[in-house]
């Protein structure tokens, strides 16, 4: 069980097709008004993306994340100086720019994809989330399959890390990111989850990403993200209990409270 709450990152999307908050914060201004929200309601991390990466989901380029992202990054950091505030990108060039404008972790769904990733991230000195995935965004869900899912992923991810270590990264930077839906069907994610103590074996923090996704929606027959929030936390629960270092949710403050229950449950702080 983990000893201290795990960090909550809030997730804004600056896009027109995200799949579950897409078109919402695709403005500037009513991206920046999200973030600061996510912010009052005890985001850690805020997670910015311009890029949707949900199954099937088509590549954009560089330039249209870039032109998503920098001003919102920009305008957050100076709202938010002290802040942890993420770039979700697959891409080094859009992870300079979004460094430029004052992000301070890469969040990378290919986890070092990208041949110049690594670099960009050693030379800025700052944080990394390698995250798993099965193919591309537009390929993942294929009839994905493993041989043992938690295995494959932790096996995957230790792979990734030591490309990282090896591009200068220190690993007190680093975390490991299993990429519930990634590549994986409903069975494959509840594994996942259920297996976040051997995936913390590797040595590194965990972050999960769960919220509002499709095997909720399969589990719990409900089609509709809308739907989704009660199967969401109770996932952030679980994780919680398993020892997740950070969870990544559209919704924080009704997380937050979840974990402050967890907590109480197992005693922290008494």
């Amino acid at each position: 069980m983990g000893i201290s709450p795990p960090l909550v990152m809030g997730i804004l999307n600056v896009t027109p097709d995200s799949f579950h908050d897409g078109g919402r914060h695709d403005a500037v201004q009513a991206a920046v008004a999200r973030g600061l929200q996510l912010a009052t309601e005890g985001a850690d991390w805020i997670d910015v993306g311009g890029e949707s990466t949900r199954p099937g989901a088509a590549e954009v380029p560089a330039s249209l994340e870039l032109e998503r992202v920098v001003p919102v990054i920009r305008a957050l950091r100076a709202e938010l100086p002290g802040l942890p505030i993420s770039i979700d990108t697959r891409k080094a060039a859009v992870a300079v720019g979004a460094i430029e404008a004052g992000a301070s972790a890469v969040n990378d769904v290919s986890a070092l994809g990208d041949p110049a990733m690594a670099g960009v991230v050693a030379q800025a000195d700052c944080q990394l989330v390698l995250m798993h995935m099965l193919g591309t965004p537009a390929t993942m869900q294929r009839e994905p399959g493993y041989h043992d899912v938690v295995a494959d992923v932790a096996s995957f991810l230790d792979e990734r890390l030591a490309r990282a270590v090896q591009a200068g990264i220190p690993r007190a930077r680093i975390w490991l990111d299993p990429g519930i839906g990634f590549g994986k069907t409903a069975v494959h994610n509840l594994s996942l989850v259920r297996g976040i103590p051997r995936l913390a074996e590797l040595g590194q923090r965990v972050l999960l990403g769960a919220s509002r996704k499709s095997f909720i929606g399969q589990v719990l027959e409900l089609p509709g993200t809308e739907d989704r929030l009660e199967g969401s936390l109770a996932v952030a629960a679980v994780a919680t209990w398993l020892g997740v270092h950070m969870l990544r949710v559209h919704d924080v403050l009704a997380t937050r409270r979840v974990l402050r229950m967890v907590a109480a449950l197992q005693g922290v702080g008494s």
